[in-house]
């Protein structure tokens, strides 16, 4: 009943807003050109009415030639009035089909070929008057650390910005050309650093936000990081980043691993510059002049990018020492991830079968292998082969878990949701049910727009269905309050409960279909499971103690 009620609001509302709307399609709302630093440029029409869009704006001076893995410069000043109806080029990556995930970017939109120089940014929003002050959300695209870019379909702004909100995309370098460490840069580093350049990008896209996002409507005390999956990750790591500190005020990571726990372990800038090494001599470059003057694409596929690692800089010691040490930076957060994020891992390599679930314990997880057994029973071999997905799971949970009751901790708003909803899947179509992406078209409240891989659910059932319908509204509605406010709750909601209890298991769980409301995230069992977990494989490495 209340999800039939909420989706009722939903079509009024929206019926409503459609014949109130003031902006004519075609016409931008923000019709002046906007003042920036470097310029001024001039904004087109959304897809939604009363939205303007600015694509392509330099954030950054392009990292080519001297600049291939230096820390992003200051973009250059520009004059006249530059056209901002075009995306800049999405950074160097696996073209499709051959990206993974296969359709990570489904594929990028009206934009040139890729390119190294790709460090632009794109802003929605609803502003009329620039002087709107508005909540600003920043977002953070996943791909692996190798893959994606601020232009790609789903995550085009209008139906945010149409919330509220001022909206804003960018590119950062993945792959090798963003994640790069080599004992030449570290040597010329002022800081004794290098690696982390994808970082450095995002912090610099932040600043550019800070400086110039008042004209465009926002405003730059309320400024949101929200991501997922490697954008995630990258929000946890900003969270611990001394240069970030002051670019911004919340962050909503959705899905992000980086501390270990079987996934996602940050490394260290000496092993980075190893494995670079390794790969530089097979690529025949004994120099750092020699890898700058091979093709980018060259660099890409012939040296590994390592992801987010303590560079000694940006990420000067692993960011669970600094969360346990209290020394984050202090933002409000609100965490979670899906219940099913390893649904698209089944069937990769041979038939899980209960007998093979409980031989291969030790090798799971060693001297707790009994606690792991215990946190997954399996009764018969359907059990085990969904058991064998959850571990992935679960490992993701514990980190935006942690996270959230780390900023708790340290007195800033901290809220946790377990996203339990399962969108409607084609025919044919393996369904994944909350899988990894899945919270995506909710969250920008377009369900329209292509999916990403892998939780590939139905655009044609879903762009009409009425429950999928109200419930991306109150999913989109919860993150835009939370950028307002640093509190999701508002008028209307299911009542999110704040993390308060740290070790508690409640979370808010969202789910359109039973209808969002508190419950657990994890078991009594898992719970003891992940904190040996962490115990032995991140806090006893680390040196970091009991209580910390």
């Amino acid at each position: 009943m209340k999800t039939r009620a909420l989706a009722l609001r939903v079509a009024i509302a929206s019926a409503l807003m459609a014949s109130a709307a003031v902006a004519q399609a075609g016409q931008p709302t923000l019709a002046k050109p906007v003042t920036t630093k470097q310029g001024k440029i001039q904004g087109v029409a959304g897809n939604e009415d009363g939205i303007t869009v600015f694509k392509g704006i330099p954030f950054a001076a392009p990292p080519v030639g001297d600049l291939r893995w230096e820390q992003p410069q200051p973009p250059a000043k520009w004059s006249g009035v530059r056209d901002g109806s075009q995306y800049g080029a999405p950074c160097i990556q696996n073209p499709a089909p051959n990206r993974f995930p296969k359709n990570g970017a489904t594929d990028f939109n009206n934009a040139p070929e890729m390119s190294e120089d790709c460090l632009y940014l794109n802003v929605w929003t609803p502003a009329k008057t620039g002087k709107e002050k508005l909540p600003v959300m920043i977002w953070l695209y996943g791909g692996a650390y190798n893959e994606g870019g601020g232009n790609a379909p789903f995550s085009e702004g209008d139906k945010l910005a149409k919330k509220g909100v001022v909206l804003v995309t960018f590119n950062y370098r993945v792959g090798s050309l963003g994640f790069m460490s080599h004992p030449e840069l570290t040597a010329a580093s002022p800081h004794k650093a290098s690696g982390n350049q994808a970082m450095g990008d995002a912090i610099a896209a932040f600043k550019w936000v800070k400086e110039n996002i008042a004209a465009f409507g926002g405003d730059p005390s309320r400024v949101t990081l929200f991501g997922e999956s490697a954008g995630a990750a990258m929000i946890g790591g900003l969270v611990g980043a001394p240069p970030a500190r002051g670019t911004f005020e919340r962050g909503i990571p959705e899905s992000g691993a980086w501390m270990g726990l079987g996934i996602a372990k940050m490394g260290t800038r000496e092993a980075s510059e190893a494995r670079t090494l390794e790969a530089a001599e097979k690529l025949g470059a004994k120099s750092l002049a020699e890898l700058r003057a091979l093709p980018a694409k060259d660099v890409f596929n012939g040296i590994r990018g390592q992801g987010m690692i303590v560079d000694g800089w940006i990420i000067p010691q692993d960011v669970s020492i600094t969360i346990a040490e209290g020394k984050q930076n202090p933002v409000d957060i609100l965490a979670g991830s899906n219940a099913e994020e390893g649904s698209f891992t089944a069937g990769f390599g041979p038939p899980v079968t209960k007998e093979s679930w409980a031989a291969g314990a030790q090798q799971r997880w060693g001297d707790l292998a009994e606690t792991g057994m215990a946190a997954y029973p399996t009764a018969t071999d359907a059990d085990a082969a969904t058991a064998s997905t959850l571990p992935f799971s679960d490992a993701m949970a514990w980190h935006m878990r942690l996270l959230a009751e780390s900023q708790a901790a340290i007195g800033k708003n901290a809220w946790h949701y377990w996203f339990t909803h399962r969108p409607l899947y084609d025919e044919g179509q393996k369904d994944l049910g909350a899988g990894h992406t899945a919270e995506i078209p909710y969250v920008f409240n377009n369900l329209a727009a292509p999916r990403t891989y892998p939780a590939g659910s139905s655009v044609d059932l879903m762009k009409n269905d009425p429950v999928q319908l109200a419930f991306a509204d109150q999913v989109s509605q919860y993150w835009v309050n939370f950028a307002a406010t640093g509190n999701p709750n508002g008028k209307g909601l299911p009542e999110w409960p704040a993390v308060k209890d740290l070790g508690s298991t409640e979370a808010m769980l969202l789910n359109g279909n039973k209808g969002s409301a508190k419950g657990h995230w994890t078991t009594d069992a898992k719970l003891k499971l992940y904190e040996g977990l962490f115990e032995r494989d991140v806090a006893k490495p680390l040196g970091i103690k009991e209580g910390e």
